[in-house]
């Protein structure tokens, strides 16, 4: 046996040892004994159902006992090479998986499975550092299905799904980003040959980011300007052969390569892109929506924002993933803080559980909170992406810019909210959060990057802001609103301060507070016209005040679809009120860091707002000792988890010191034995 195998079954035995009660720390036994609720209810409220809880853990079950799925050496302690070479490896074993173990495929299709698994917890579990296939299955295969013919599906998916082909997603230039109308990329077609000649016209119009581009994938679907007859068209895709499928070499007029280390993610292998005058075939257009004949007449698509499906679609992924990177890090914070015991709370006291300090506990609840407010308001959004879908088939279009819309800013929201909040959990872990080994930090980098990708959130922000604009005029003009805007309908009641503190009260203060900021902004972008500025100019000068009414009405939107979600009847009492307390903690914690907004409105008072701060360090008190059980309702392993610091038994100095001592080892063994073993997309470990 070679010592790479050697070392993944020495490796596997360790991991698969699971703690039992008799192991687990006296603190989590206690914190345990605690809980108010049921938390299998929760666990399977946040997954979907029963019968979706099962299948996860079937899933999670399935690959996790796969010792090909271990790393014997921590990625921090490979090189650049070695560590890319163990991620294909176990990408493409993932791959294989799918497609050839009956079990997989009976408790999952393969398309929902490969959607999830690269989505999910489990997925950055057995890939670390990034997946350099993820691209080909978030990206490549769904833009085919949703830009190509039948025919087209017909000729790429089948292949694509075989592994046969792998392929990425190449939009983002070196130049522009975000913006996709001054991408430079242009497609130019030959009736002569009938052909596309792509092109790379300058250095900033080099394809940068895309991942698996630097030296995994095969193929890409490429956004360029697609020009006809002199005449250009705007952003199309187009299918290109990027590498040859035998040899991998770069095809004729293709420069292909790494773009360099980044903050995280750093096996997602991304790269760049540069064309010089590559020719492809007219057909390698995908034509689901738009065409060019073969004589070069171009057939226009039905409605120019059929294209919003695909980006709706990943952004919405994205609002699930955020929280669930969210999920992974408080309960290793909130752990931690049940067995770590610190200082004194009374002089000459034993040291309490750091959880006890009321600060302690403002650090993480409203995290634990956070959690359960993206998953009602992203499920809500998700149900309207459903809904639009079917509607777009029968040529209905109406709740598009709604769905743009919302999607947009809850991106925004999400992937900002879970950073910052697992930025809090690493701080609240002290000096041992900093470690490696705590995963706080690859689980921080890793969700950052979501602020940036798939619409960087300032530029979402002021998304959201126009449609607000937009449906802010269209009201004065009399006309009905979709429902997430329907209060803007209504002059805001500026004067008027809410009575009520009731839960509902405090959604009509949202309610009330965003309306006002989107009337007195509106009307300052007004006076800027009036001035006589180009109303972009006027847009600029307001963007800053623009950026905080989407904030406010994505929040605003968060709250009432949270406030629904827990008065939900089918949820047993236990449930019900924890539930409650986590909605009434999230809906004051919000308020009280955004109190200017909501005095200057006049929605509350300032003894409004020294009622809900005394009412926010009630309910800290009263959420602390469900806690731990709250955290483990999330159902996280601890091979999801990885971390020293956050494992279910509690051995946090013990799981430390091991960790230090197997790493020592497994480097001397990885000197001594040397080389790690090579991998290719198709053929795996050699």
């Amino acid at each position: 046996m070679c010592w790479y195998s050697t070392l993944l079954w020495f490796t596997f035995a360790q991991a698969m040892a699971r703690p039992t009660d008799s192991q687990c720390v006296l603190d989590l036994k206690r914190e345990r004994a605690k809980c108010s609720f049921n938390k299998e209810e929760i666990t399977n409220l946040l997954d979907g159902g029963v019968e979706k809880t099962a299948n996860r853990r079937q899933i999670e079950d399935l690959f996790l006992s796969d010792p090909e799925f271990l790393d014997p050496i921590r990625p921090e302690y490979m090189s650049h090479e070695d560590r890319y070479a163990n991620e294909l490896r176990k990408a493409c074993h993932m791959v294989r998986k799918f497609n050839e173990d009956e079990k997989v495929q009976q408790i999952v299709g393969q398309m929902e499975g490969i959607r999830t698994l690269m989505g999910s917890g489990l997925g950055v579990a057995l890939t670390k550092d990034g997946n350099p296939l993820a691209l080909h299955y978030v990206m490549f295969l769904p833009a085919i299905m949703g830009h190509g013919t039948v025919d087209q599906q017909a000729e790429w998916m089948g292949r694509a799904w075989a592994g046969q082909i792998f392929g990425t997603y190449a939009q983002t230039e070196l130049g522009h980003g975000t913006f996709l109308r001054g991408l430079e990329t242009t497609a130019t077609y030959d009736p002569d040959t009938q052909e596309f000649v792509l092109h790379s016209p300058t250095i900033t119009a080099t394809k940068w980011w895309p991942g698996g581009l630097g030296k995994t994938v095969n193929y890409a679907v490429v956004m360029a300007q697609l020009y006809t007859k002199g005449t250009c068209h705007g952003i199309h895709p187009f299918i290109v052969q990027l590498r040859d499928e035998e040899t991998h070499q770069s095809m004729p007029g293709v420069t292909v390569g790494e773009i360099g280390p980044r903050l995280g993610l750093n096996t997602n292998d991304n790269g760049f892109l540069r064309f010089d005058h590559c020719r492809i075939p007219r057909t390698n257009l995908l034509m689901k929506h738009s065409k060019v004949l073969e004589d070069g007449t171009y057939v226009k698509p039905a409605n120019d924002k059929l294209a919003y499906g695909t980006m709706v679609f990943v952004r919405v992924a994205i609002c699930f993933d955020s929280y669930r990177q969210l999920q992974r890090a408080v309960t290793i914070a909130t752990r931690y803080s049940a067995v770590r015991h610190q200082s004194e709370l009374v002089p000459g006291a034993p040291e309490p559980q750091i959880l006890d300090y009321q600060t302690q506990q403002y650090k993480l609840l409203p995290q634990i909170a956070t959690i359960f407010g993206i998953h009602f308001a992203t499920k809500d959004v998700w149900d309207t992406y459903n809904e639009v879908t079917g509607n777009i088939q029968v040529g209905n279009l109406d709740l598009l810019p709604e769905l743009h819309a919302l999607s947009c800013g809850l991106k925004a929201l999400s992937s900002g909210d879970a950073s910052s909040g697992i930025e809090t959990c690493r701080l609240a872990c002290g000096g041992h959060g900093y470690l490696s080994s705590s995963n706080l930090p690859r689980i921080y980098t890793t969700t950052t990057a979501a602020i940036t990708y798939e619409g960087e959130n300032t530029v979402m922000w002021l998304q959201v802001a126009r449609y607000l604009i937009k449906s802010y005029r269209e009201a004065r003009q009399g006309l009905a609103l979709h429902h997430s805007v329907s209060y803007l309908s209504a002059q805001p009641a500026s004067t008027h301060t809410t009575s009520q503190l009731s839960n509902a009260g405090l959604v009509e203060a949202y309610k009330a507070t965003v309306s006002s900021m989107v009337s007195e902004t509106a009307a300052r972008l007004q006076e800027y016209c009036d001035m006589g500025r180009p109303f972009e100019h006027a847009w600029n000068s307001s963007s800053v005040l623009l950026v905080k009414c989407a904030q406010a009405h994505i929040r605003y939107f968060t709250c009432e679809k949270y406030v629904v979600g827990v008065e939900n009847p089918g949820l047993s009492e236990g449930v019900q009120n924890v539930l409650r307390q986590l909605c009434r903690l999230y809906l004051i914690y919000h308020i009280t860091l955004n109190q200017g907004d909501f005095l200057r409105s006049g929605a509350l008072t300032g003894y409004n707002m020294s009622i809900l701060e005394g009412e926010m360090c009630r309910l800290l008190a009263a959420l602390r000792p469900d806690a731990v059980s709250l955290v483990d309702s999330f159902d996280v392993h601890d091979r999801i988890l990885d971390s020293t610091l956050g494992c279910w038994d509690g051995n946090v100095y013990q799981s430390l010191d091991k960790e230090h001592s197997s790493i020592v080892a497994s480097r001397k063994m990885s000197v001594v034995l040397g080389g790690w073993p090579s991998c290719s997309p198709r053929l795996g470990p050699e």
